[in-house]
């Protein structure tokens, strides 16, 4: 039944009302997931994230935080590989379930923060976002563009074809993937800016080119500086309307001298004050909707120090995207404190 007259421009406006408005509270979301790829360890992203602090941290920013736990996914006895596509159906199930959860959580008026998990997840967390802010606009930081299709993917994992899955310009050039029956292409390439690239295949190049996507390598950065970067993101993704940000940040887009816990490290990455940089940069606009933290994994670490740094670095990169600054000082809730105290002398 279609919606018309009056009933369709009240939900229009309560729609527009729940992406447009700066959110009060934070949600964050598990996704201990790793079928997207064929490293194990991944699935433990999320517990270490935590154990390094996160909720402790975004508790002293100004938001109320609501740390839901973790999603249980189901992992399919029976799951062929399609083509050569593994875990398809796993795959499907999984981002449909996160997609629900998702859009829950963002039309509850939440700030959210999906913990992964393998960078397939964004699947499901873009298109969750999507159902509730259709004009959402995408910034992905990255070493890599996860935009290969079945056809194109030397690898088959899925946690390098997520953003092919999204795009409405790719729908003809996607076999129809078991598990995926759910969701149609919902973004268009205008909409999408990726940052930190430097190992990008050569089926990927052409899609970029072809489809005229706005990307960043490192070499772009190295010769603009990351905040004429971020300038023309903005100016890319922004400039037409203020609309809803959705991060979907992975943490190899660092160098690996500062995440070296992760299943595809690349040389070359983002330095920390640039890393940062990004996620101040997106928190300044007031439009951050969702984020996503991905492919930190306790595994691959070679000590337990370098799981700890790669976590640290995912806590930092979360928490300056909600508001934490470099410049020190009281935060929010301290200058409500001291301003509370010095009433209560006044009396």
């Amino acid at each position: 039944m279609s919606l018309r007259g009056p009933l369709r421009r009240l939900l229009r406006t309560q729609l527009n009302n729940t992406c447009q408005s700066r959110a009060r509270s934070v949600v964050v979301l598990g996704a201990p997931f790793s079928k997207g790829q064929k490293r194990r360890g991944v699935e433990r992203g999320p517990k270490a994230i935590r154990d390094a602090g996160l909720i402790e941290r975004l508790s002293n920013l100004d938001y109320p935080v609501h740390d839901l736990g973790d999603l249980s996914f189901q992992h399919l006895e029976k799951d062929d590989p399609y083509m050569h596509v593994p875990f398809p159906r796993t795959v499907g199930r999984a981002n449909k379930l996160l997609s629900s959860a998702v859009s829950n959580a963002v039309g509850a008026g939440h700030t959210t923060i999906v913990l992964g998990g393998d960078h397939s997840l964004a699947i499901g967390s873009v298109e969750g976002h999507a159902q509730q802010c259709p004009d959402l606009c995408l910034i992905w930081v990255d070493a890599h563009a996860d935009i290969n299709t079945p056809l194109t993917s030397p690898s088959g994992n899925l946690h390098g074809q997520s953003v092919a899955f999204m795009l409405k310009e790719l729908q003809n050039k996607m076999p129809e993937l078991p598990g995926f029956s759910w969701m149609k292409p919902f973004h268009s390439a205008k909409d999408l800016v990726y940052i930190g690239l430097r190992d990008v295949d050569p089926g990927e190049y052409d899609i970029l080119k072809d489809l005229g996507v706005q990307y960043f390598t490192m070499r772009d950065i190295d010769r603009l500086g990351i905040q004429r970067v971020m300038e023309v993101t903005f100016d890319h993704l922004l400039s037409r309307k203020q609309r809803p940000i959705h991060l979907s940040f992975d943490i190899d887009a660092m160098d690996p001298s500062l995440a070296p816990a992760t299943g595809t490290p690349v040389n070359g990455g983002l330095t920390y004050r640039e890393g940062i940089w990004i996620t101040e940069e997106i928190h300044n606009t007031g439009l951050l909707s969702v984020m996503d933290l991905v492919e930190v994994n306790p595994a691959l670490g070679a000590s337990r120090e370098a799981v700890e740094i790669t976590a640290s670095m995912a806590v930092d990169v979360i928490a300056s995207s909600l508001g934490q600054t470099r410049e020190g000082g009281p935060n929010t809730r301290q200058l409500q404190t001291l301003k509370e105290d010095t009433e209560q002398l006044r009396l």
